[in-house]
């Protein structure tokens, strides 16, 4: 077996790979697009940080190929969709730095709060000011974090040490995990309006990007500092540099940005703004350890058929997936609708099967509803193998039924979200032949959705004039529709639901320009 190593990877990786007989690993770091085309057709294995693009182009020249992976979490530089057509296996490693990641987040914070990098630079430059470098105490400080999961869990346990009072905002996690966990759940402009600090823990997703903006920062505390370690892009740079020098924010601390490496960036001219370049999984341990897992995991997957976190597949044999790829297709696709259509904490999901399965385990089906479910809440962090422990530390419920009957289709998944605040979403869905996917339920609509692309779900009233008008609409902002279907509501048949898959993705300013036609109840975009 063939392993090529196209980044840096620690040493204990190396040796892992390289004690295996017949196993053949070559390391060769900082090869362009095109040398690393030329040579991939040879391997049978890739390892990637994040300086390898792992683009479609290069994995049609990858004909051997069988697994990517990932030593680290996160997957931009991946394409693992593209991956997934070609069966190759995808995989990451999504708990070998979230330690590191939130330290470093506290190092920030005390950083920031006791101004140790301006007197550091002060005192080299032989400057003895100790009333301009006053700090602050953490101490009974109000701390407010955005986002739940592994790492702003960490940041909370932490701050609790340092007799901190922490309230969390994630609209993902249920109220009652995360009193469960001793800590106070509010909502977002709450968050704002009573944080001395606030930490970002959540993923870069739409939306989340810009999250905290000029709006946001009109709402905090004067004198809040900010401190983000997750993504970069979900602070709006431009609106912080305002806020800070208005005063509204007294300090800042970021290690992620827009784009990376940044420019000479207005926010490097304020004394009290701090930053580093990506550091937050930088340590010897966190490097350690993702080599080393992602180094087993190679080993299992090209040995003994294993495959463990792999973001892309279950783990199954090759005749079973070629039986389930449409259902797990169907499945994902289904739990990301889902998402899309309902933006909240989940209390239970209910998995109904219907109709025919030809005597297969469900069970991987199941779990490919549930990562595409939580993909775009914890993105990179979700594959099939977590997607159900991730689900049971959100507190999620997960009740799978079977029946034999159905009315109108060979067989039909539904996925029932029960919510906190005791909502009911539905969406179901069906293979039509042999290997087409296709949405056909949507609460109490019946259509024929296919689940890719750009999507616009528009309630309509089922009067003239309805779907004119918002043809007219896109036409004006050159938006072109490439298929557009109508389901009408099964129980009044008052509304319709229309469904639109459109060449480009329509704009957030013309979807509120549908919203406010006369005969337009809901417009919602969905990007599958």
């Amino acid at each position: 077996m063939k392993i090529l190593v196209s980044d840096d990877l620690g040493e204990e990786g190396l040796k892992i790979l390289r004690s295996e007989d017949g196993f053949n690993v070559d390391v060769k770091v900082g090869l362009s697009k095109d040398e690393i085309k030329k040579i991939i057709g040879d391997y049978d294995a890739l390892i990637v940080r994040s300086a390898t693009k792992v683009t479609e182009e290069l994995l049609k020249e990858a004909k051997k190929l069988k697994v990517v992976g990932r030593a680290g979490i996160g997957l931009d530089n991946v394409d693992a969709q593209a991956a997934t057509k070609r069966g190759i296996v995808v995989m990451n490693t999504p708990g070998g730095n979230v330690i590191t990641t939130a330290e470093h987040t506290i190092a920030m914070m005390m950083a920031l709060t006791r101004n140790i990098p301006t007197a550091t630079a002060l005192l080299k430059a032989g400057k003895w000011e100790k009333k301009k470098l006053e700090g602050r105490e953490l101490f009974n400080k109000t701390l407010g974090l955005i986002g739940f999961g592994k790492i702003g869990s960490i940041v909370a346990d932490r701050a609790r040490g340092l007799k901190m009072n922490v309230i969390i905002h994630d609209p993902f996690v249920s109220p009652e995990k995360i009193q469960n966990t001793g800590f106070e759940s509010v909502t977002l402009q709450e968050l704002l309006k009573k944080a001395d600090y606030i930490t970002v823990h959540v993923p870069k997703l739409k939306s989340t990007t810009n999250l905290l903006n000029k709006e946001a920062f009109d709402q905090m505390k004067t004198g809040v500092m900010i401190i983000n370690c997750a993504r970069g892009g979900i602070i709006c740079e431009a609106d912080l540099y305002e806020a800070m020098k208005s005063g509204k924010v007294a300090g800042a601390a970021l290690d992620v940005f827009e784009t990376e490496p940044p420019s000479k960036l207005p926010l490097f001219e304020l004394d009290k703004f701090i930053c580093t370049p990506h550091l937050g999984a930088s340590t010897a341990e966190a490097q350690t350890n993702v080599a080393v897992a992602i180094a087993n995991q190679i080993v299992d997957m090209l040995k003994n058929g294993t495959v463990i976190n792999a973001v892309n597949m279950p783990s199954v044999t090759g005749e079973t997936m070629a039986k389930l790829r449409p259902y797990l297709i169907l499945a994902d696709r289904i739990g990301y609708l889902q998402s899309e259509l309902y933006k909240g904490p989940i209390k239970e999901v209910v998995i109904e099967f219907s109709g025919d399965f030809k005597g297969l385990d469900l069970s991987p089906i199941t779990t490919s509803v549930l990562k595409g479910l939580l993909t775009p809440i914890v993105k990179d962090d979700v594959n099939f193998v977590n997607a159900p422990i991730i689900a049971s530390e959100r507190g999620i419920k997960i009740t799978e039924t079977t029946s034999y009957d159905t009315t109108h289709y060979n067989n039909l998944i539904t996925v029932k979200l029960y919510t906190v605040d005791d909502q009911i979403s539905t969406v179901g869905g069906t293979i039509f032949g042999k290997n087409d996917p296709r949405i056909v339920i949507i609460n109490d609509f019946r259509l024929e959705l296919v689940p890719f692309g750009h999507i616009a779900l528009i309630q309509n009233e089922d009067k003239p004039g309805a779907i004119g008008s918002i043809g007219v609409t896109l036409g004006k902002h050159g938006i072109n529709i490439a298929k557009m279907q109508v389901g009408q509501e099964e129980k009044e048949g008052k509304r319709n639901i229309i469904f639109l898959h459109t060449d480009t993705e329509i704009p957030e300013h013309v979807a509120n320009e549908l919203r406010s036609l006369s005969l337009i109840k809901t417009v919602t975009l969905v990007e599958l």
